[in-house]
């Protein structure tokens, strides 16, 4: 090994280490330091002209110490060298490693946390060392595990070959320099100490040379959890807290491609706080219009993160920040973020302190965020079986539904949208009941009313059924055209529109182990109708799905994004063909994503999957979070027993709630609490009425 530590202006300071094994057969060497320039005492030249005469550097060089300090703006280096004897049409492996260690994530407001490996790393120089270390003696069984996670699909006859490596390939967002994850909510503390944690290593033949470099670590941090706050958020946050449950601390467990559920996931493990960019060009964490497509994939490789990041917003729905924004679009100002409204994103500059970075629209008006939030909360819920997690949120779950009763203009339980791109198009005005948020709505009143079932507060899920019946009668009496539902009640040129994203609630709840929301003729015509016109009068379904198109076969100009194919939303649009046993028009679908995007006669953009592209392939925003539903996809092709095998709400299953009872909003929250005996829950502790 050769660790090498940098710090400038400020940051966070780095660390590397390179390193390679040594076995029998190759020898390893090192040169712990040398310049680029002319003045430095060893230059690049005299390395290179070292290695080309020895092939490998003195080993005394393993007894040299720190080197000291760099000058400013001078550029140390060091190498590592292997060599080996390899006779002729002989063969030999030589192994190397490089890690970095920068321990503290630092945000632009002054916020700095430890990211999470410190947990098992610590926060000092040497981390760096063991990092490399276990890359080096584990790298072999990594690739053993990740081959057992991806064969079962790439040896899949039934999938095409393009959508198998498209599925793993489109993964590269979560490490393309956008993810942040952290140990603790709690901000770091920089202390003098003598030594890191004890950690375990075996040597293995790896050559180790380490510097005295003196080391920092962090205060300990002791975690609380509530129910729908935390008092430790930021300046300008007010939250309010209705009860506290308290969370076990367990061992952790390795979660594979197949998605565990309640019996192997404790929802309530401490697995850190994770941010993940909505694109490189939208500086925004978690940005959660979008993270409702992306987050198939964490739910599915990595559920305790997703759980996670439900919780966040879960705090959120219930906080308030008072602080006035300016909202460019309409040039009025408002309040940072609404209690009852679901954030935008978790911020950019502070994030969990300061929300809603997005300032074009005021997001506390959108009709599709609380609606998506409730979609997200019941399908993790469903999917992990996890109870615990379900009572932490539900709070906010019922909160987030009684503030959307405002957009309900005519008492129909249908929300309408007011007359601006307020959903996560947002660009593409939507006048009266839209397709997208309409549909999103009842499918959030379906959602609400099984998790308000499960958890108990049966007079909330009758409420949310009796809503359901009102707002579903209204939304096919004023969008149903008979092939498809138009894309909003308006009179405006484009609300006869098909929309490649209308089905987007039914996308959910079915995926989520619910019955449909519309009748299979409705369904599947309206698909259909994608297909014929979104996806196969646009380059011949060799681009994707158009958001938006006009019913005489014309793409809809009205605006950007309705001219624009959406890579995630064309992914999502194939995963609802999939439950509509479409088949082969969900990868054809799918297909014109990969043709465009990924293979060699498209626009080029492999591994850095934008946003959208336009018909003559036009993109925008490059490297962007929403293609990661491409995994819904597979959710669906290999659902979690959880969901195939949830309890199905029947939603003709009602009783007559009267008028007077018709709002959502009531006095308290009749679910159940987290109490100090055991009752039915197999291990939780759990009150119930049964």
């Amino acid at each position: 090994f050769w660790p090498f530590h940098r710090t400038a202006k400020g940051n966070p300071p780095v660390t590397f280490a390179v390193a390679a094994s040594e076995t029998q057969n190759v020898n390893v060497t090192v040169l712990p330091c040398f310049g680029l320039t002319e003045g430095s005492f060893i230059t690049a030249r005299k390395m290179w002209g070292k290695m080309m005469q020895d092939g490998q550097f003195d080993r005394e060089n393993f007894n040299i110490g720190p080197s000291m300090p760099s000058s400013p703006g001078e550029t140390l280096c060091a190498a590592v060298s292997a060599s080996a004897w390899v006779e002729p049409h002989g063969k030999c492996t030589i192994a190397f490693a490089l890690a970095w260690s920068s321990p503290k994530i630092k945000f632009s407001k002054g916020s700095s946390y430890h990211r999470r490996y410190t947990k098992f790393y610590g926060t000092s120089e040497r981390a760096a060392v063991d990092l490399v270390h276990d890359a080096l003696t584990n790298y072999k069984h990594w690739e053993e595990e990740i081959e057992k996670w991806q064969s079962p699909i790439l040896e899949d006859i039934r999938l095409p070959e393009w959508y198998k490596f498209t599925l793993f390939n489109e993964l590269y967002f979560l490490v393309a320099g956008g993810t942040v994850w952290i140990d603790s909510s709690s901000p770091s503390a920089d202390v003098k100490c003598d030594q890191d944690p004890p950690i375990k290593v075996e040597s293995k033949n790896i050559k180790v040379t380490e510097a005295e470099m003196n080391c920092r670590h962090s205060t300990g941090f002791e975690h609380t959890s509530t129910s729908g706050c935390d008092s430790s958020t930021g300046v300008g946050l007010k939250q309010n807290c209705s009860s506290t449950i308290p969370r076990k601390k367990r061992s952790c467990k390795h979660f594979s491609h197949h998605l565990k559920t309640e019996d192997q996931l404790d929802g309530n493990e401490d697995v850190g706080r994770f941010l993940y960019l909505e694109g490189v060009e939208y500086i925004m964490w978690c940005t959660y219009d979008v993270h409702f497509y992306a987050s198939f994939a964490l739910l599915e490789l990595f559920p305790k993160i997703e759980l996670n990041i439900q919780r966040d917003f879960a705090k959120a729905v219930l906080s308030e920040d008072g602080r006035k924004v300016k909202f460019l679009a309409e040039g009025n100002y408002g309040i940072r973020k609404v209690r009852g409204a679901v954030p935008h994103d978790l911020g950019t500059h502070d994030p969990w302190n300061e929300m809603n970075a997005y300032n074009i629209h005021d997001t506390s008006k959108w009709k599709d965020l609380n609606s998506k939030f409730v979609l997200q909360v019941y399908r993790d819920f469903a999917a992990t079986g996890d109870m615990a997690f379900g009572i932490e949120v539900w709070p906010a779950v019922r909160t987030a539904m009684e503030y959307m009763e405002q957009f309900d203009r005519d008492d129909d339980g249908l929300i309408e949208n007011d007359g601006f791109p307020d959903q996560t198009y947002d660009a593409w005005t939507v006048h009266g009941v839209s397709a997208y948020c309409g549909c999103l709505w009842l499918a959030a009143l379906q959602a609400a009313a099984a998790m308000a079932q499960r958890l108990g507060d049966k007079f909330f899920a009758e409420t949310c059924k009796t809503k359901f019946f009102s707002a579903k009668s209204a939304f096919e009496k004023k969008l149903w055209n008979g092939s498809y539902f138009n894309y909003d009640s308006g009179s405006s040129s484009n609300s006869k529109s098909i929309q490649a994203d209308q089905l987007a609630g039914q996308w959910y709840t079915s995926s989520s182990g619910l019955g449909p929301i519309f009748d299979e003729f409705k369904t599947r015509s309206s698909l259909q109708k994608i297909f014929d016109f979104n996806v196969m009068k646009v380059k011949g379904g060799r681009m994707g799905a158009v958001n938006g198109m006009h019913p005489n076969g014309k793409v809809d100009e009205s605006c950007m994004q309705s001219r624009e194919v959406w890579t995630g939303v064309t992914y999502a649009v194939a995963a609802n063909m999939l439950l509509a046993g479409m088949e082969e028009e969900a990868f054809t679908t799918a297909e014109g994503i990969f043709i465009a995007g990924w293979s060699e006669e498209g626009f080029g953009y492999w591994f850095q999957t934008p946003e959208g592209w336009t018909t003559n392939g036009h993109y925008r925003s490059l490297i962007y979070m929403r293609p990661l539903a491409i995994w819904s996809m597979q959710w669906v092709l290999s659902p979690p027993k959880a969901i195939t095998e949830a309890p199905k709400i029947n939603m003709m299953d009602r009783i007559v709630i009267s008028p007077a009872t018709f709002s959502l909003s009531l006095p308290e929250t009749r679910v159940r609490k987290i109490a100090n005996k055991t009752a039915c829950f197999g291990n939780s502790s759990l009150q119930c009425t049964c």
